[in-house]
């Protein structure tokens, strides 16, 4: 399902259906490295993962994750974008993911922009924010870029890494 169409760009809720492409993603080396291995190895597990994470997250809150097609490349699956509600974070965080051969080509730009968008208007969000490592100058520039700033350092997770949070009020 289209949640959202941009110039160059569709956006679309995450099936079970985007296993294989959701299996490459997660075992790039920016995931692993930004992110974290989340050991998903197998296409049976990262369905597994899309249906625990994914399907529940938009049968929760009515958002979540989107996968980006390219609508020059006959809808080529380039990456993800999305809306995340973390129990441990104040607010609803925005977050993106691309494959390393669509780095630096203004898509996360463009898709966040519209993720940023639907959570104004269609989500009725009023402040977004933002995780990343401190060392993950990508997503920072892009961050700020979209009007996030840097608000202080949390420490989300179990693991106890502190992380970067950022904002914006809608």
């Amino acid at each position: 399902m289209i949640i959202a169409e941009t110039n160059r760009l569709l956006l679309s809720k995450i099936t079970v259906d985007d296993a294989p492409f959701l299996l490459q993603l997660m075992n790039t080396p920016d995931w692993i490295k930004y992110i974290g291995d989340r050991n998903i190895k197998t296409v049976e597990q990262a369905a597994t993962y899309i249906q625990n994470n994914q399907l529940k997250c938009y049968e929760t809150h009515g958002f979540g994750y989107y996968k980006i097609q390219v609508k020059a490349e006959n809808l080529k699956t380039i990456g993800t974008s999305g809306l995340l509600k973390r129990d441990n974070l104040d607010h609803v965080d925005i977050g993106f993911s691309f494959i390393p051969e669509y780095h630096g080509k203004g898509y996360g730009f463009e898709a966040a922009s519209e993720i940023i968008n639907l959570a104004k208007h269609k989500f009725n969000i009023k402040t977004l924010c933002a995780i990343t490592l401190p060392i993950n100058q990508p997503s920072i520039h892009l961050l700020e870029k979209l009007g996030l700033s840097y608000q202080k350092t949390v420490k989300p997770f179990e693991d106890d890494e502190e992380l970067l949070l950022f904002a914006k009020n809608l």
